[in-house]
Parts: C-alpha cells; sequence; structure tokens
C-alpha cells in the first residue's frame, strides 16, 4: 500500500508540473515564449520614416551591406528582366532568363518594416511576359498579380516587410516551372529591426537545376527540354546558373579567422538540395531562412524555392569545396564550388594535405579556358591537334589523374601506365572504346600484369572523348596522332566483350 501511494504521488507531482509548462509557470516555457517575434503581426513598426532609399542591389556572389538602419524606411528597388544567352558550361551556351541579368537574380537586402516600391521593368528585347513571386512580400501572389510585365513595359507594387528572414523569389508566369528552370529567380534578405551579427565575410550561392535537350557537357547552345524537367531528370544540378561559376579563378576567398555567412537559396524549380561544406561545420545554421538557428550542423536540408543561412569560423587554409551531398549532382551534374581560405597553418586543429583531384576533379584548375576554346573551334570547323591537346590535358586532370596520375605512370601493380604504353602503341584507336566502355580482366602493358578493373566514362561526351584521347597519345612519349569526334561516336555504339559494368 505504500508503494502504491508513493507512485500516486509521483504521479501528481508530475501532473502539475506539466500542467504548469503548458500555462506558461516554468521558467523554460516563458523563455521559449519571450523569444517569440511575434511574425506578421509586429512586423509593421509604422510609416516610412526620412527620405526614399535606393536599394542596393548585387550580383552573385556578392550581398549589399547591412541596411545600418534604427527606423523603417521606403525602399525602391529597380529589378530589370533580361533575357540572354550565357555559358552553362565550359562550351555549352544557354538562353536564360534573368532578374537582373545573372543566375540567380540580384540579391535584394531591406529591413523588417520598410515599405518596398518595386518597379520590375522587363526589357524590350525580351520575348516573354514575366512577373516576379517574393517569398517574403504578404499579398495575392507575393507580388505576382501585381507584376505580370510584357516585354517593353514596366510593372510597380509596394508591400509592407513585415517578416524578418531569407526569402526566394521567383517569376510565376505560366509555365511557371519553365520559367524558374531557365534561371528566373533570386534572395530578398528582411533583416530583423536590430540587424544581423557582423561577420567577415558574406556570400550569395543559389542552387538550381537545369534541363537542356543535349546531354552533360554536350557542347553549343543546347534549349530547353520540357519533358526533362517535367520527369525531374535534370542535366546540370548548379551553384549560380553555371557550371564552375565559384571555382578556379572565381573560387569564393576568405582568411584564417574569418567569420564567414552564406546565404544559400534553392530555385529548384525540382530538387530539394543537401548542402555541405567539405571540411567545415556550421557553427549555425538559421534553417529555412528563418529567425531560429540550429548550431554544429554537417549538412542542411534547402527544399526547392527555399534558403538557409550558415556561418562557420576558419581555423585552417585550404579549399573548402561546397556540394551538393547528393553527390553525384557534385561530380557529375556540376553542384559543386569552393572557397579558398589563405593564412598560417595550424598543424594542432589539422596537419593534412591541400585539397586535391580526388574532391574537384577538373574543378582544381584554375579555368577551363582551353575546353571553351576546343568547342568554339569545333563549332567552326577549326578544330586543331593542338587544341584537342590543351583540352585534353584539362579534361585528364580531372577525370583520369587520379588513377593514373598526372604524369601517365600509373599505379604500380593496380593502374596500367598510359606513358610510352605498348598497350596503347599497337592500336591507338582502341582509346575511345576503353574510356567509354571501361576495361576488366587480364591485360599485359608494358611486359606487366593487370588485372584491375576500369569503370565506364560514358558520361564524357564525344568531344571530350576525343579530346582525352588525342592527348593521351601525344603525352609522355606516345606515338601521336588525334582521334576524331565521329571515332568517338562510333565507339560509343560498338561495346566490346571485355567491357567492364564499372565493378
Amino acid at each position: 500500500m505504500k508503494h502504491a501511494s508513493r507512485y500516486l504521488a509521483l504521479v501528481l507531482a508530475a501532473t502539475v508540473l506539466t500542467l504548469s509548462a503548458c500555462r506558461g509557470d516554468d521558467k523554460p516555457a516563458t523563455t521559449t515564449a519571450s523569444t517569440d517575434s511575434g511574425g506578421s503581426r509586429k512586423g509593421d513598426f509604422g510609416p516610412p520614416q526620412g527620405k526614399p532609399v535606393d536599394a542596393i542591389l548585387t550580383s552573385p556572389p556578392h550581398v549589399p551591406p547591412a541596411t545600418g538602419r534604427t527606423a523603417p524606411a521606403k525602399v525602391i528597388v529597380t529589378l530589370d528582366v533580361i533575357e540572354k544567352e550565357m555559358e552553362i558550361s565550359e562550351g555549352v551556351s544557354y538562353t536564360f532568363w534573368t532578374f537582373g541579368g545573372t543566375v540567380p537574380g540580384s540579391f535584394i537586402r531591406v529591413r523588417q518594416g520598410d515599405t518596398v516600391e518595386f518597379h520590375l521593368r522587363n526589357m524590350p528585347e525580351s520575348k516573354m511576359p514575366h512577373n516576379i513571386d517574393l517569398h517574403g512580400v504578404t499579398g495575392p501572389g507575393g507580388g505576382a498579380a501585381s507584376s505580370f510585365t510584357a516585354p517593353g513595359h514596366s510593372s510597380r507594387f509596394t508591400f509592407k516587410a513585415l517578416n524578418a528572414g531569407l526569402y526566394v523569389y521567383h517569376c510565376a508566369t505560366a509555365p511557371v516551372g519553365m520559367h524558374i528552370a531557365n534561371g528566373m529567380y533570386g534572395l530578398i534578405l528582411i533583416e530583423p529591426p536590430e540587424g544581423l551579427p557582423p561577420v567577415d565575410k558574406e556570400y550569395y550561392v543559389m542552387q538550381g537545376d537545369f534541363y537542356t535537350t543535349g546531354k552533360y557537357r554536350e557542347k553549343g547552345l543546347q534549349p530547353f527540354d520540357m519533358e526533362k524537367a517535367i520527369d525531374e531528370h535534370p542535366t546540370y544540378v548548379l551553384f549560380n546558373g553555371k557550371e564552375g561559376s565559384l571555382t578556379g579563378d572565381s573560387a569564393l576567398t576568405a582568411h584564417v579567422g574569418d567569420n564567414v555567412r552564406l546565404y544559400v537559396g534553392n530555385g529548384g524549380p525540382n530538387l530539394v538540395s543537401s548542402f555541405h561544406v567539405i571540411g567545415e561545420i556550421f557553427d549555425k545554421v538559421w534553417y529555412e531562412g528563418g529567425r531560429h538557428y540550429q548550431e554544429n550542423v554537417q549538412t542542411t536540408l534547402i527544399p526547392s524555392g527555399g534558403a538557409a543561412m550558415m556561418e562557420f569560423h576558419l581555423e585552417v587554409p585550404g579549399s573548402y569545396v561546397l556540394v551538393d551531398h547528393s553527390i553525384f549532382r557534385a561530380f557529375n551534374k556540376g553542384a559543386l564550388a569552393i572557397l579558398k581560405a589563405d593564412g598560417p597553418e595550424n598543424k594542432s586543429i589539422y596537419s593534412g594535405k591541400e585539397v586535391d583531384y580526388v574532391y574537384l576533379g577538373n574543378r582544381a584548375q584554375p579555368n577551363m579556358a582551353a575546353v571553351a576554346t576546343a568547342a568554339k573551334s569545333a563549332h567552326a570547323g577549326e578544330l586543331t591537334v593542338a587544341e584537342q591537346i590543351a583540352a585534353g590535358k584539362d579534361l585528364f586532370n580531372g577525370t583520369c589523374a587520379t588513377c593514373h596520375q598526372p604524369n601517365g605512370e600509373g599505379m604500380p601493380g593496380v593502374f596500367p601506365p598510359l606513358a610510352k604504353s605498348d598497350y596503347i602503341a599497337a592500336d591507338t584507336k582502341r582509346l575511345p572504346s576503353v574510356m567509354l566502355h571501361g576495361l576488366q580482366g587480364p591485360v599485359t602493358v608494358n611486359g606487366k600484369d593487370y588485372n584491375s578493373i576500369m569503370p565506364p566514362m560514358n558520361q564524357l561526351t564525344d568531344d571530350e572523348v576525343a579530346q582525352l584521347a588525342t592527348y593521351v597519345l601525344n603525352s609522355w612519349g606516345n606515338p601521336g596522332g588525334h582521334v576524331t569526334k565521329e571515332e568517338a561516336a562510333a565507339a560509343r555504339k560498338a561495346k566490346p566483350a571485355n567491357a567492364s559494368e564499372g565493378h
């Protein structure tokens, strides 16, 4: 009986504590309530004060400075819709529809409580009407209902920024998915009234998935493929609208000791991003672009049409690789960027070597200009063997050098050498087939036996296969010659008996 009474007393005590928490009587519940910003109900700080302010708009990856204001203002935003042809990868062009001439569109930064007068101008050269839906707008369509704009026309509407946060904007003209897939998205930051904590570096990165009729890296002007988009089979998944937009000479930069804040959005139109920085841990992530943050995060999900803010502190120098950790998107569709941090090493924290080709592939190169040059010459019918070799060298360093080594010597007993190779010399036209279909089973190269597996590299285009093969033929004491795009295409169709399945 005593045990039953004691149990009943414990149950009653637990019930009292639970009810107290529900009423807000205990300290944790009170603390949670006190951190409630009130949302849009408390986001109106009265009419604008002072003279109107022209918003500073920046192109990616740059971010406008903090507003630095303590009172609401009238902010005038003027954003131009520009349809233009730009590179989506080296030697591959695409007709983008843009806000401000870039993908993503211009970064917009205002303060909670501001009254925003928005001017959307559709350039006369445009072929399509467009509008804008800002996820930070309270009102029908996020502004889309008030901003339908024909080519050569301008629209204006006004909204009050009631909710602090990081928000996506995009075109919402039918077919909506097509407009977004062509690059019509960007970010608007609505600062909280107290502003954001100062940091040393701020960058603007936005992911998008793109759908072209040609395969990945197929050269020339590539049209939009509606069927691929409906089936959600992207050709490219990219940061800031172009493969390599934030690598090589265009990599983000910082210094050891810096606090770095990233504003990361996902325009979609289809895929969710698993955003990760290789070699760093996010000290804070304002998940879904809202007011609250999580700490010590390795990878954060960013939905299509969503955003997140994240901060990290740089302790050691090196190249930090930004990826969508749905990892084939990074290394086979283009969702890869680099932040290069310089400064003194700290061996007590990390003693390893600089990030290398294993991670970055050809994106470890300063640029891929030789590939673009070869593509232009091929399009004009003026491609030379020298241009093929130069492009093949860049591609080799990213595709083949990990196993066969940058000097072509391979790895003893594991990967056969390409340098002075009697296997290659015996049949110089076999290279395209080996690249495209792989190789398995025993082979003898330069008097030594090998029995490893080379996986098929059939993600390469016919141009790239021809360039790689031509480079190998003309390097490290091999017999020379060249391979054409047509020969690569023929090799793709003819699968040999000893082709590899990749494992």
